[in-house]
């Protein structure tokens, strides 16, 4: 064999040799921590017994339906959503996060990626020396030099640092978006619960003002007995009070229903100016709970979710961490022309080039990746805890939420019977006034007995179906 073809078959061996060992190191690659397993919800909910045991809550298998709020069968709330997903500010604001993560996501995928490059130089320069005297002389006339030329580099990704940022960037960005989502049903869900209180604020308007002509009706009973001389001018007067005080009650009432379409107003991307909702005094009937409810459900809450796919970052960011004490390999290569004058610079001899590997590793460092490997494991403590509690507190939400769907339809219909009952004593004791037997004071007790037991029906259920709104959005958004 010629030493020209042992030189080659030397060279081929090397860098046989030189691939067979990269494959080497690159399967070596760097393997963080496994994320901790999932909470179990347990058997079942503390409170009615109605969800049975389900899967392990971990992230979100399915998408979170969009229209759970018409199960209360109301066309204008109905409409107000629809507005609200695409003209909500806040939500505006997460969309652009996602923006910003899916960007972050590309740019850490592109470091993984050979990169390419080209340049155009020129330059003029001149050779000055100092003699001996202090008198500057030139080496001769200024040179001129062009280059053109191209450059390639490509990061080996031996430890599999890239491949974990990589996976770093897309868990932030699943976070991102399921930050997005819990936005978007939490926002979603604070309209439902305005939107029933502007309601309520309304049933109250309706029943003040049926109050306050009942009212002036007993006003004028007491004056015309006044008149005739069988009542005192006392019945006149607390008739007059209470007359006045649900007129201003009435006013309360008012004021309470501007602000809250103010807050719907602004919900919905508007100024409160450009919002004017129909007045339509009734409340739905809320809708029942299943009897059967999966606790499996509650993997679908984004916020859940999000926490997971933090948890997923934070334990690749440790990777990244520990991979930055192996040394990093880069393929790098040149190519180009340089010259003197720019008619000459695509002439072949003056081509150069250069290709090779390079291996960086830092020595000392002062004790900085230890601390970054440090911070990177706190972090994924801190994620794991933050998960943990975001799942405690969602049975928590839920378990709350189900002994007030469930008991407040109780409350409401012993408050319903006590309302009837209040009605037939406040008729009875105004007949007796009638017929002199007691006095006004009696009426007036009665009535302050009847106006709060309408007042207190009507806020229990609007807080079921307030109750019934978050136990939905508890749940992920729909049964």
């Amino acid at each position: 064999m010629t030493p020209i073809r042992s030189a080659r078959s030397a060279r081929w061996v090397r860098r046989v040799g030189g691939l067979f060992t990269a494959a080497a190191l690159a399967a070596c690659a760097v393997t963080p921590p496994v994320p901790p397993p999932s909470l179990d919800p347990g058997a079942s909910f503390k409170e009615t017994g109605l969800w049975p045991a389900g899967a392990a809550i971990t992230a979100a298998t399915t998408t979170v339906p969009q229209d759970w709020w018409r199960v209360f069968d109301d066309p204008v709330l109905a409409a107000l959503q629809r507005r609200l997903v695409v003209d909500n500010e806040t939500l505006r604001q997460f969309v652009a996060r996602v923006a910003s993560a899916r960007a972050s996501l590309s740019a850490t995928q592109a470091a993984q990626r050979p990169v390419l490059s080209a340049n155009l130089t020129g330059s003029r320069s001149d050779n000055v020396t100092i003699s001996r005297g202090g008198v500057s002389t030139s080496s001769g006339a200024p040179q001129n030099s062009v280059s053109l030329g191209a450059s390639a580099a490509w990061e080996i990704d031996l430890w599999g640092r890239l491949q974990l940022s990589a996976q770093a960037a897309e868990a932030s960005l699943r976070a991102s978006e399921s930050d997005l989502a819990a936005a978007r049903l939490s926002a979603q869900a604070s309209l439902v619960q305005i939107y029933f209180a502007l309601r309520a604020a309304e049933v109250q308007q309706a029943l003040l003002a049926r109050t306050i002509a009942a009212y002036r009706r007993a006003l004028d009973l007491t004056q015309s007995r006044y008149d005739a001389g069988v009542a005192p001018r006392t019945d006149v007067l607390q008739a007059q009070t209470q007359w006045r005080s649900a007129q201003a009650q009435h006013v309360d009432a008012g004021i309470q229903r501007a602000q809250l379409e103010h807050a719907i107003a602004v919900l919905v991307g508007r100024p409160p100016a450009a919002l004017d909702l129909a007045t339509h005094a009734a409340l739905p009937d809320a809708p029942a709970v299943p009897p059967m409810l999966p606790s499996s459900l509650l993997a679908r809450r984004p916020d859940i979710a999000a926490a997971h796919a933090c948890v997923q970052a934070a334990f690749a960011q440790i990777g990244v961490a520990q991979a930055a004490f192996l040394p990093s390999l880069t393929l790098s290569a040149n190519l180009g022309q340089r010259s003197t004058s720019i008619g000459q610079l695509l002439d072949l001899p003056n081509r150069f080039w250069s290709v090779g590997p390079s291996m960086a590793l830092a020595v000392l460092d002062g004790g900085a990746r230890r601390a970054a490997t440090d911070q990177a494991r706190a972090g994924a403590d801190l994620s794991v805890a933050a998960w943990r509690q975001i799942v405690l507190t969602a049975l928590q939400e839920v378990e709350d939420n189900l002994v007030v769907a469930d008991r407040l339809r109780e409350e409401a219909a012993l408050l319903m019977q006590s309302r009837d009952a209040a009605q037939r004593a406040m008729e009875i004791t105004t007949e007796q006034y009638r017929a002199g037997s007691v006095g006004y004071l009696n009426v007036v007790a009665a009535q302050a007995v009847v106006l709060a037991s309408e007042r207190s029906v009507t806020d229990v259920r609007v807080r079921t179906l307030q109750a019934v709104a978050q136990l939905l959005k508890n749940s992920g958004g729909g049964w």
